[in-house]
């Protein structure tokens, strides 16, 4: 590979490398789970399918998070929600759950 394409790869990756050397332990765990369950419907900070984790992060308390994560079918009235398009995620464990919704609550607005 020539220099000039190894500096633009560098170039390209290494926000995506300072992130990830930012994270603690957790927050990668976090960010891995979010990955893998919640990517496809979910965006940090953009709405998309669902909304935005900045968003959920802004209206939800942590316990109401977990609840959702848990049995969507069984809070999304109480919650203001229509209708519920989330599944319920019974693979993940205690911990898990807890991991990704401190995850979550991470992006809520600082004041």
């Amino acid at each position: 590979m020539s220099f000039n394409i190894i500096r633009v790869i560098v170039i390209l990756l290494l926000p995506y490398v300072i992130l990830a050397s930012d994270l603690d332990i957790e927050q990668k765990a976090g960010l891995k789970l979010f990955k893998s369950y919640c990517w496809g419907c979910h965006h940090q900070s953009a709405e998309a399918f669902g909304p935005s984790f900045r968003s959920i992060a802004n209206r939800r308390t942590p316990q109401q998070i977990m609840a959702q994560i848990v049995n969507p079918q069984a809070v999304y009235k109480t919650l203001g929600y229509k209708r519920n398009s989330m599944p319920a995620f019974n693979d993940l464990n205690a911990s898990q759950i807890k991991i990704l919704t401190d995850f979550i609550i991470s992006f809520k607005d600082k004041k």
